[in-house]
């Protein structure tokens, strides 16, 4: 193994807390949309592109209207985030910091373009990574960005980390083994690896 690419949501931090205030400062403006989102509803869509969330979250809407909220969400998400951070998990720079020492570190999300950026630049841990990507960049899945990563960095044997069954099968689709964080948004079936929390990885992988 010479590198691990991570998932961001449900895997490094959870953000929820703070997306769902940005979210709803946006949708308080629809007059068609009766109710608030919810830290639940969010929990729900993590790791969909944002066309599936639209359709998830928004069914009665004309598709359109869909992508116009999303897009406001999802900028405003991002501002909100650069300015207040995400919810960390357990000892995740310490982990980071062992890992990075003997490994390269990459993320691959199903996000928008600047939100890793927002997730780097409020908790400064772009130090431990080496490259990263997501659709909103690329407009490709999430097992195609892995690929894509692979490739840019001449990665022979990386590993890939994450908490739903969406990331299993980009692990699968990339053809590297999966390592399912169980304390994330999602559940899976026979990961190639389970981890319980973060440090786990130190102790798997060290």
């Amino acid at each position: 193994m010479d590198s691990i690419i991570f998932d961001l949501d449900g895997t490094l931090w959870d953000s929820t807390e703070v997306v769902v205030v940005g979210w709803n400062s946006v949708l308080s403006s629809y007059t068609e949309i009766g109710n608030e989102i919810t830290k639940d509803n969010l929990k729900g869509i993590m790791g969909l592109q944002v066309a599936e969330v639209g359709r998830k979250l928004f069914p009665s809407l004309e598709e359109h209207i869909q992508e116009k909220i999303l897009s406001e969400c999802c900028a405003m998400e991002c501002q909100y985030l650069a300015e207040q951070g995400g919810m960390l998990y357990e000892e995740l720079e310490a982990v980071l910091q062992v890992l990075s020492s003997k490994y390269k570190l990459f993320i691959v999300s199903n996000c928008q373009a600047g939100y890793i950026e927002a997730f780097y630049k409020y908790h400064k841990l772009d130090k431990y990574f080496t490259d990263f990507e997501n659709p909103g960049r690329t407009g490709l899945s999430k097992g195609e960005n892995i690929k894509l990563i692979m490739q840019r960095n001449n990665l022979a044997n990386p590993v890939y980390v994450g908490d739903t069954e969406g990331d299993q099968k980009a692990a699968a689709f990339a053809g590297i083994p999966f390592v399912f964080a169980s304390y994330g948004f999602g559940t899976v079936s026979r990961p190639d690896y389970t981890i319980n929390r973060l440090k786990d990885l130190v102790e798997l992988f060290n």
